[in-house]
């Protein structure tokens, strides 16, 4: 594990630098498209069950997560111009490279949950909280088009709780039993083939 962090840490910082102006470029974009502050951050649920913030470049309009936690796809009203690039190629991710120094994510994990979805969890679920939350794991390869899936459900919600997140848990478990350094380069590796594809 000390590796694992090491590994996080450096190429975390390498990151910072090497996309700054990309932060610069995105940030003027988000202040120009629409009202609202360049990053957005969520209370999330990292290792051991403690909450944190996780960051973001701010995709949607201001106060949008009061009106529900899931996205719906493309014809979501509430995502912005910039928002629907930074989404569809993922960079609205960039900032938890600064979660990822700090400590609180790491670059492959379990994708941090909301409480309110963390809350359903079983016991067994649970076990997914024994490590640090990624910005990338196999169930974020598995569900890349989740967004998609939801816009075409009749309930997204219902989808979500009973279909989706139970086989995102899996995963993630099946992670946890074989995460290695290997393993970890392998879906990072993937991860960017599959973004830009």
């Amino acid at each position: 594990m000390m590796l694992k962090r090491i590994f996080d840490i450096i190429f975390a910082f390498l990151g910072l630098i090497l996309f700054f102006p990309l932060f610069i470029i995105f940030s003027l974009w988000i202040i120009l498209d629409s009202r609202g502050s360049i990053f957005y951050k969520q209370i999330r649920v990292g290792k051991s069950n403690k909450d944190f913030y996780l960051f973001k470049f701010r995709t949607m309009s201001v106060n949008a997560d009061k009106q529900g936690f899931l996205t719906i796809g493309e014809k979501d009203e509430r995502i912005t111009g910039a928002g629907r690039f930074l989404r569809k190629y993922k960079m609205d991710e960039l900032p938890q490279l600064w979660n990822i120094f700090r400590g609180n994510m790491s670059f492959v994990g379990p994708r941090p949950e909301v409480r309110k979805y963390v809350d359903l969890y079983s016991d067994d679920q649970k076990t997914v909280l024994c490590v640090k939350p990624g910005l990338t794991d196999l169930a974020s390869l598995e569900y890349i088009n989740e967004d998609k899936i939801l816009g075409e459900s009749i309930n997204p919600e219902k989808t979500y709780i009973e279909e989706i997140l139970p086989a995102k848990l899996k995963l993630n478990q099946k992670y946890i039993r074989n995460m290695n350094i290997r393993m970890d380069c392998e879906i990072l590796i993937k991860t960017i083939s599959r973004i830009f594809q």
